[in-house]
């Protein structure tokens, strides 16, 4: 799986597991992204498809790398659709 294809897998994870807002974003923390099974499954490195997505601006979150455990309540942001 290249790079954009883990990015639009990602998207679909946060969609499936995080809340929309109600500007059309959907927002997951980390902790639950990091410890889903099926996320596990999918994302052989999820930090890094996370950092992939954050520097093609479509995820935002505070901070450059997540580590599981610390940074479990950081929220990520998926932005909304244009």
């Amino acid at each position: 799986m290249n790079v954009e294809e883990e990015v639009e897998r990602l998207k679909e994870e946060i969609q499936r597991l995080g809340q929309i807002q109600p500007d059309g974003s959907y927002k997951v923390t980390f902790g639950v992204l990091f410890n889903d099974d099926r996320c596990a499954n999918i994302f052989e490195a999820l930090v890094g498809t996370l950092r992939a997505a954050k520097k093609r601006k479509v995820v935002t979150y505070d901070g450059e790398l997540l580590l599981q455990g610390v940074h479990d309540k950081v929220e990520i942001t998926l932005k909304a659709a244009t």
